[in-house]
């Protein structure tokens, strides 16, 4: 059973959600997002907030009921503030710049990188930090790992693409006799 779901979620004020036809609207100040539901799931929205509800008894329906509660609460959490994800590059030469929709990476391969940057993402970059800005709590997470998948973080030297929250466990390496 699930204790996220069980509550119901309070829209913000400036904040409206519409649920036709299996898809869940969020309307807000920084912009509109939309996810299809399943139908297992029953969505009430009276007054300011808005109530999940099993469809059906099944186990599938049990295990979409929080699923869909925490898209929910994303949705509504984008679209009043955006998320973000910053990545922080480590290594002599290393370094990023946003040149229109791409995302130039010189990260110790031969040729530089270029990452195509999504229609509502926008990414900045500041000496060795790039900053992912986005209301899709989803899509920025998946182009911060596109991002941090092109030169992960090694352990010995700690060069690389990662997280500014990450920690790297060190290796010790080669013992000088």
């Amino acid at each position: 059973m699930s204790r996220i779901a069980k509550k119901p979620i309070i829209l913000p004020p400036k904040t409206e959600a519409v649920f036709s036809s299996g898809i869940m609207t969020v309307k807000g100040p920084l912009g509109e997002l939309s996810k299809k539901f399943r139908d297992d799931i029953n969505v009430l929205i009276e007054g300011g907030s808005v109530t999940l509800t099993q469809g059906r008894k099944t186990l599938q329906a049990k295990a979409l009921w929080g699923t869909y509660a925490s898209h929910l609460k994303n949705m509504i959490a984008g679209v009043n503030k955006p998320y973000e994800k910053r990545l922080i590059i480590e290594g002599i030469g290393f370094k990023a710049d946003v040149k229109g929709k791409e995302l130039v990476l010189v990260v110790g391969f031969s040729h530089p990188v270029h990452v195509p940057i999504p229609e509502d993402i926008k990414v900045s970059t500041e000496k060795n930090t790039i900053i992912v800005l986005g209301i899709d709590c989803e899509k920025v997470g998946q182009f911060a790992a596109q991002v941090r998948a092109i030169k992960k973080p090694e352990p010995y030297l700690g060069k690389g693409i990662r997280y500014s929250d990450e920690v790297i466990r060190r290796k010790q390496g080669k013992k000088a006799a």
